[in-house]
């Protein structure tokens, strides 16, 4: 297996459905995510194994210094090989060179050695309403 990765790469929004599906458990939905990515994104990540989308992080922000890590998945199949890590970085890696100066992400409790751990977060206090 060879992981390509590459910033704000070409993505269809089959492919990213399918591995949205995948990867959070839900059906398959019809998201336009070309439009979103678009519109709201500072860019994203895509791992490719052979073509094949295996791995995505959305990175959005606020038009300032502030970025912000959404979306982030990984197919099963390629899971505890590095690749959620490798998409992380190079989101922070390009996110720094667009003159972002924090990259926050939010998590539950089950993926903290992931975030904190793997990817080098620092935990930080922060609130959440669910609306």
């Amino acid at each position: 297996m060879t992981i390509t990765y590459e910033w704000r790469g070409d993505v269809g929004n089959d492919a990213l459905n399918a591995l949205h599906a995948e990867g959070f458990g839900g059906p398959f939905a019809r998201i336009d995510w070309r439009g979103r990515l678009e519109r709201h994104s500072l860019g994203w990540v895509c791992a490719r194994d052979g073509g094949v989308l295996v791995g995505f992080v959305n990175v959005a922000w606020d038009g300032g210094v502030h970025a912000f890590v959404l979306d982030t998945v990984v197919a099963e199949r390629c899971r505890g090989g590095g690749v959620g890590t490798s998409l992380v970085r190079l989101a922070a890696e390009r996110s720094r060179a667009a003159g972002c100066q924090w990259l926050h992400v939010d998590f539950e409790e089950r993926l903290r050695a992931f975030y904190v751990d793997a990817c080098g977060f620092r935990t930080t206090a922060a609130g959440l309403i669910a609306l």
